[in-house]
């Protein structure tokens, strides 16, 4: 399935994720890992895309990001787990409509291969103002905590947004995507090696 993501996100700390996640309390929360891939150069980075496997127990799904004006494109195909984990292995993905977009932006998708993963423990549920997801996200020895709010409706989203956070006494916390804070944590592993 393909849409235009529009979402709005705070980072959040240990305390504001605990005082949400009692509002939460009747939403199952569900663990995924999400798999990043770039080439060795981050063409895809460069190109400012993201392309993940999501894996969720026994379900995957390959997503591809591309920004506009407002959101990301979303391409996202649904994958079986053991097909899925292949891919992840190998980093060698099927030809199909994601790579031929990826292709198309001239990336060379057989130069593609995982760079890291990220897991999160999400609860995710509907409500009045959109779909709301909570989030405690695990990498690269790294534990932080992020609220999202998915939307249709980018200027009544951001209201909605900014008027959630002030009944929860939550000040707003610019939240980088979790590829690009994961990426970032690759920087200073490089970084710390070579001083």
């Amino acid at each position: 399935m393909n849409h235009l993501e529009i979402e709005f996100k705070t980072m959040l700390t240990k305390d504001e994720f605990n005082r949400l996640k009692a509002q939460f309390s009747h939403v199952a929360p569900v663990t995924q890992t999400n798999y990043y891939f770039d080439t060795e150069n981050f063409d895809m980075k460069a190109h400012r895309m993201s392309l993940r496997i999501r894996t969720i127990s026994n379900a995957a799904e390959l997503t591809l990001k591309i920004p506009k004006d407002v959101g990301n494109w979303e391409y996202n195909i649904a994958l079986p787990i053991d097909e899925a984990k292949e891919m992840i292995k190998t980093g060698q993905l099927p030809e199909n409509d994601i790579t031929k977009r990826i292709k198309d932006q001239g990336v060379d998708p057989s130069q593609l291969a995982v760079f890291g993963y990220l897991t999160t423990t999400r609860r995710e549920c509907q409500t009045a103002i959109g779909l709301m997801a909570l989030d405690d996200n695990q990498y690269a020895g790294i534990r932080d905590y992020e609220l999202e709010l998915e939307v249709l409706d980018a200027k009544k989203g951001k209201d909605d947004f900014d008027h959630f956070l002030a009944e929860q006494s939550i000040n707003f916390k610019y939240s980088k995507s979790k590829v690009a804070r994961f990426s970032a944590t690759l920087r200073h592993q490089k970084t710390d090696k070579n001083s």
